[in-house]
């Protein structure tokens, strides 16, 4: 079902966010914790996006376990980043194991990840594709679930909708169409990160001036704090607000 992790704050090394913790994205690619039945390892491949000096961000990404990377582990030392989204993946039978099935997706200023699956697929989205431009279904990045949700995020992003309400939508949506799914995003322009937590786990450690959203808490800090399901959260560095999805008329605060 795969894991992921995003960050805003001062600038860190990938080595402190993803692979010197005690519990850090490196350890949950073969000892995930908390899975619900999804898998038992995250073997399937990474990728790690993040943002440097320019608007885009800079994205590095193999089907291979993160564990045998050399080249990216050395590199995790190296580089230093205040806006981080990374995943290692658990795909899906039947789905390809590639580099492009591999998240974060990205897109003008934006880096996504999915951990989860849609049942059904791909019956249960023909509805929601048919939707999309031709060309946006030509050039997904691969065919899986998470390449068209963010396909069709995207889409509804560029359309006009804000990045909240999208994600908001596209979520219940999807969950109505498909039963069963599970469907925890994360979205961030390095600024803002918009996560949901559907029948899978989410959690989320705020500081004084930063942040982070995870799949599984990267240590045993007392301050990492549930993402209650079926809600959706939204973080920046200098706070943190959660909305029940179902009912988009509620929003509650987390402190």
């Amino acid at each position: 079902m795969c894991r992921h992790i995003a960050y805003l704050g001062p600038a860190r090394s990938l080595a402190d966010l993803l692979t010197e913790r005690d519990n850090a994205l490196l350890t949950q690619s073969w000892a995930p914790c908390d899975m619900r039945g999804g898998g038992t390892v995250n073997a399937d491949g990474f990728g790690v996006g993040w943002y440097a000096d320019t608007e885009q961000p800079v994205r590095y990404r193999r089907s291979v376990p993160m564990w045998t990377d050399a080249n990216f582990l050395a590199l995790c030392g190296a580089v230093s980043s205040g806006a981080v989204l990374a995943a290692v993946r658990s795909a899906t039978v039947g789905m390809p194991v590639i580099d492009t099935a591999c998240a974060p997706f990205t897109g003008d200023q934006w880096l996504f990840s999915h951990n989860g699956r849609i049942t059904d697929w791909p019956d249960s989205m023909a509805v929601l594709a048919a939707g999309l431009p031709v060309t946006d279904l030509l050039t997904l990045d691969a065919p899986t679930d998470s390449a068209l949700l963010w396909a069709l995020l995207r889409h509804r992003i560029s359309s006009g909708a804000t990045p909240e309400d999208a994600v908001a939508a596209l979520v219940t949506e999807v969950a109505a169409l498909a039963p069963g799914s599970r469907l925890n995003l994360l979205l961030t322009d390095g600024e803002t990160v918009i996560g949901t937590a559907w029948d899978h786990a989410l959690s989320v450690l705020s500081g004084v001036d930063d942040v982070v959203v995870a799949s599984e808490p990267w240590d045993d800090d007392p301050r990492w704090q549930p993402v209650p399901d079926r809600h959706l959260v939204v973080a920046t560095r200098s706070g943190v607000r959660t909305r029940d999805l179902t009912d988009h008329t509620t929003k509650t605060g987390m402190t």
